[in-house]
């Protein structure tokens, strides 16, 4: 969980989280790099003291003294370079691992539509390519801030330090090369966003040939698609191109431009040398002077070149900015939500603790127990709904629903029964009331939502993982009493490692029947005081059938349970059933709605036989509500 003032939508925030190992960077770049500046001047005072050996002025002793201290400096500084970059590395993994976790939620928290209309490969290409390039943005940023911040800042002061007239005129080439990189900023985020479009566009189509690729080869389309996608890997590889062939020619353009200053160097050094320019020199200062100035001109190149890949993790941030944003404006609702649940719990215990005698108390409790399943009343008034520019799917709907009730939901094939189910995840706006616990349920957070309404829709939407963790989703939890419920406990036990067998992506070793057992199962195990389950038994036999609702109904005592579906022979025993047609619905009894809705009746009667008829009129004669059971509801 990230702390409670971490902004994800502010990339100063993943600098501060990680500022242990950033401060350990400060202290071994600091090292490294100031270190480096001992290079060329040990290396100048070699090639002086040599001059001096040869011309018999000097012994060789004196060079045995500097080539240790030089070979000992030289392996601190790559020890403290070998330090920092490991640090580097790891602030980079850390900040793409937080990144992606962060992104991963806010996905898992967008609704179905959302994802829909962005398509699948774009926000692949978001969550994982983006990232990617926004983290190495940061990670290049990190590096250069020591490698060649510091170390320009080192090298200046020692090219000063030697000749300063020198130093200014050889300096005036590499600022030229900062101003090209700089203009080449909008066309270095132009071609980055064209490529990561198409980056999307392709992975979409890759997706989609892995997921209907027996469609394609049952129907003999595998040419034509095949043809598809080629056509998106050349858009691809061009747009590649065009992103990349600045990044790799350019470098060298800023180091040709930065090194132009040798020339001088070469000139006015000579005549240092000859005592006739700016200060007089000798060979080690000449060389110390011309290694330094080549060594600026190399860290001058790449921080032009930072500022290109800098350009590219903007283009990257400002893709997954709007996630992050969401995941800020989330972080919040669940801080408000949370302090508003613990400010009504903490009022709750002090009215009853502060209850006048025993008997108020008493009272106290009633009135808490009465006003909590009047809190957990689903309601809807009126409710309409239409998709975005379209008609309305089905209008003035109005429903009361109690913990413990089973409703049910049928109609004629697409009279909006399944929109009806989805209207619980308010993936788009309704019109109308549907309340739960007195407030509208599209005023709840979404993960406020999300731990009321259970959804099991006509995809059981399982992972490619084991049957155990499809149900647990990682709780540790007893998978067997949840595999019973849906009977597929004795399936399960004949699999090659029972509960630990993979099902495949999207559950593809398992039959339609057993698929949608498994959902049902993680549905009941993560059970939510409002359960929607679509058509749930719809690859199921009728005695299977029978024996999971009795365990649905068992599980489900103290839940709301909204069952949709055309198969009515179950629907004698539920509390309400909604009929849909022609945009409107009817809340009732099975009873009432046989009386009364001829279309019902004759749905009902075409679905069930004499026989089952007898058995249910036989089994609610010997219920003992008897037919009051329907009465009482109303």
């Amino acid at each position: 969980m990230e702390k409670k003032n971490f902004r994800p939508d502010k990339i100063m925030m993943y600098f501060r989280a990680e500022w242990k190992v950033l401060a350990l960077i400060t202290v071994s770049g600091l090292i490294y790099n100031l270190g480096l500046m001992a290079g060329p001047w040990f290396e100048g005072k070699m090639a002086g003291c040599l001059m001096q050996i040869l011309t018999g002025t000097e012994r060789f002793p004196a060079m045995l003294r500097l080539a240790p201290a030089y070979v000992i400096v030289i392996g601190t500084v790559q020890l403290a370079r070998y330090i920092k970059r490991f640090y580097v590395r790891r602030f980079a993994n850390n900040v793409n691992r937080r990144m992606k976790r962060i992104l991963y939620r806010t996905l898992i928290h967008k609704s179905r539509v959302e994802l829909e209309k962005e398509g699948a490969g774009n926000v692949i290409t978001k969550a994982i390519s983006d990232v990617d390039d926004c983290v190495e943005g940061m990670r290049k940023f990190t590096t250069e801030i020591f490698d060649t911040g510091v170390a320009l800042f080192g090298y200046v002061c020692m090219l000063l330090y030697y000749d300063w007239r020198l130093a200014l005129c050889s300096m005036i080439f590499p600022p030229f090369s900062y101003i090209i990189a700089e203009k080449m900023k909008r066309i270095v985020q132009t071609t980055g966003a064209a490529y990561k479009k198409q980056t999307g566009k392709l992975n979409a189509v890759t997706l989609d040939r892995i997921t209907n690729a027996i469609t394609y080869r049952v129907f003999g389309c595998e040419k034509e698609r095949g043809e598809n996608y080629e056509v998106h890997l050349k858009e691809y590889e061009q747009a590649a191109v065009k992103a990349n062939i600045w990044n790799a020619a350019l470098p060298p353009v800023y180091k040709v431009i930065a090194m132009a200053g040798t020339v001088m160097i070469l000139y006015f050094g000579s005549e240092n040398i000859l005592g006739m320019g700016w200060t007089s020199w000798d060979v080690a200062a000449f060389t110390t002077f011309l290694a330094c100035y080549a060594k600026l001109s190399d860290k001058s190149s790449k921080a032009a070149k930072l500022f290109n890949v800098v350009h590219k993790a903007q283009v990257s941030w400002k893709r997954i900015h709007p996630y992050m944003e969401r995941a800020s404006e989330a972080v919040e609702k669940d801080e408000i939500a949370a302090q508003n649940e613990n400010y009504n719990a903490e009022n709750s215990d002090k009215d009853m603790k502060n209850g006048p005698g025993g008997s108020a108390v008493h009272k106290s409790g009633q009135q808490s127990e009465k006003n909590s399943v009047k809190e957990n009343v689903a309601v809807a008034d009126h409710l309409t709904f239409a998709y975005p520019g379209s008609d309305p799917i089905f209008k003035e709907i109005s429903f009361t629903a109690k913990p413990g009730q089973i409703v049910g939901i049928t109609g004629p094939v697409a009279c909006g029964k399944s929109t009806l189910g989805k209207s619980f995840l308010c993936e788009y706006p309704y019109e109308g009331h549907l309340t739960y616990g007195g407030r509208e349920l599209s005023s709840y957070t979404e993960n406020e939502r999300s731990r009321i309404i259970g959804y099991l829709g006509h995809d059981p939407e399982l992972l490619g993982d084991s049957v155990e963790n499809n149900v647990l989703l990682g709780d540790d939890d007893n998978v067997w009493p949840w595999l019973r419920a849906v009977c597929f406990d004795e399936e399960v036990r004949e699999m090659e490692e029972k509960e630990k067998t993979v099902v495949g992506n999207s559950g593809v070793r398992l039959s339609g029947g057993q698929a949608a057992r498994l959902a049902l199962a993680r549905t009941l195990c993560h059970g939510k005081p409002v359960l929607v389950l679509d058509d749930p038994f719809s690859a199921l036999d009728r005695n299977t059938e029978k024996q999971v609702f009795e365990h649905v109904k068992e599980l489900s005592k103290d839940r709301i349970v909204f069952l949709i579906s055309h198969r009515l022979y179950l629907f004698p025993e539920f509390d309400q059933v909604i009929w849909m047609d022609q945009k409107m619905g009817t809340c009732s009894s099975h009873e009432r709605l046989m009386a009364e809705n001829p279309q019902y009746a004759e749905l009902y009667r075409a679905q069930i036989s004499e026989k089952d008829e007898n058995i249910l009129s036989s089994e609610k004669k010997d219920h003992p509500d008897g037919a009051q059971k329907y009465e009482d509801i109303e």
